[in-house]
């Protein structure tokens, strides 16, 4: 059974196609710039890869051009599209009306217009892709996977809002979290690597979109993203927690309307406003390395407030066995890595810091004396979303 996994961005499409019963990636793809004319899919046909440029207007056009690649004679991937046999799309918000995958019929295709005002830039891009392949595959099974599902265990008085009640009451504002497929990976790996679900653990998923998940026994406790992507730790180009009176402050002072006030929280702010050099971590690293006394703040602040809110975490969890890490930074950044886990030395958390220097791998990454163990462990949520579509659909395959 082959499981074509989609992720759809607000101009960007992630995919990959996986052999379900061979446990094998035959294709990944990313297709970037979608409503552009210089629109180009990096394709990845089991290990071969190419760039591709060609426009696509739209997600029908982009989708359609990835369904014409796989079948054509010079990629060879499928015979024909029949091969695909299932379809999991990835959606960022599923408000509460879901705490598990679900098959795709209309109810559920209005429950994710529903939260749209939630997740104005990611569920629109999600449902473009599902109407996508309702026209392209009309008779294929779709799956929903949602972000915010495997936080719908949060306890009330974790994501309650301090505002008046009558908000939760008549728009739902609260807390949901995202990143929620990562974590249930990680936490699931974790579970395999150590043979105990009994487990209180600390998942650090940082890359430019960056949230830490307190998980208990295998189910999500607290996060650190909000009612949008944008609270919680500083990101690459998102802000965090910040005093709320600084946004009228600031809007009043450069006469700033909503939106634009949102778009430099969004895309202006973090490491990037912070240093003023990159959206890339690994360029703010190096200057770091230089000297450069605003890179340092920026990458020392994100490192102080990860560490504080794992602090925080522990008393969620009523203490800690396990640290994780994974995402693009916390896999590959050994350096973040290191940053936080020196602020976490007075609860007895330390890491061999030549263990430590690898990049990309999983492995543990503590030292024998350490009262907590902290691992790298990359994180793999197409597999994830897969396993999730072939579960919920295998009984409709013929």
């Amino acid at each position: 059974m082959k499981v074509l996994v989609l992720n759809c961005g607000s101009s960007s499409l992630k995919c990959q196609l996986i052999d379900m019963e061979k446990n094998e990636r035959i294709m990944k793809g990313h297709y970037d710039r979608i409503g552009g004319s210089r629109s180009s899919l990096r394709f990845n046909v089991r290990g071969n890869k190419t760039v591709i440029e060609h426009p696509a207007r739209n997600f029908d056009e982009a989708i359609s051009e990835i369904l014409n690649l796989l079948v054509s004679e010079e990629y060879n991937v499928i015979s024909n599209l029949e091969e695909i046999s299932a379809i999991g799309h990835r959606i960022v918000h599923g408000g509460e009306n879901f705490k598990d995958s679900v098959l795709i019929d209309e109810e559920v295709i209005k429950a994710i217009e529903e939260c749209i005002t939630l997740a104005p830039l990611h569920n629109p891009a999600g449902l473009a892709g599902i109407e996508a392949c309702r026209k392209l595959l009309p008779n294929t099974p779709m799956v929903a996977v949602f972000d915010t599902a495997f936080h719908q265990t949060i306890p009330e008085k974790a994501f309650i809002y301090q505002l008046p009640y009558k908000y939760y009451e008549d728009f739902k504002i609260r807390k949901y979290g995202f990143h929620g497929i990562s974590h249930r990976y990680v936490a699931g790996r974790i579970e395999e690597i150590t043979g105990a679900r009994d487990i209180r653990l600390i998942n650090c998923h940082l890359g430019q979109g960056a949230s830490l998940c307190a998980i208990k026994n295998g189910v999500s406790v607290d996060t650190t993203m909000g009612l949008t992507p944008l609270a919680g730790i500083p990101m690459g180009t998102r802000c965090g927690d910040v005093d709320p009176s600084i946004i009228p402050t600031v809007m009043k002072l450069y006469d700033i309307k909503p939106d634009e006030m949102l778009k430099i929280m969004n895309k202006e702010s973090g490491a990037w406003g912070v240093s003023g050099v990159s959206t890339d971590f690994r360029d703010i690293e190096r200057t770091a390395l230089q000297g450069d006394k605003r890179s340092i703040l920026a990458l020392e602040g994100r490192a102080y407030t990860i560490a504080q809110y794992i602090a925080k975490f522990i008393v969620s969890l009523g203490g800690i066995d396990i640290i994780t890490f994974c995402g693009g930074v916390g896999e590959n950044g050994f350096e973040e890595r290191e940053r936080i886990c020196n602020y976490l030395e007075c609860f007895g958390i330390r890491i061999d810091k030549e263990l430590n220097r690898i990049r990309g791998e999983e492995a543990k990454i503590s030292t024998e004396d350490s009262k907590v163990k902290v691992y790298i462990v990359p994180t793999n949520e197409e597999i994830l979303i897969a396993k999730d579509t072939y579960e919920l659909t295998k009984a409709l395959q013929k």
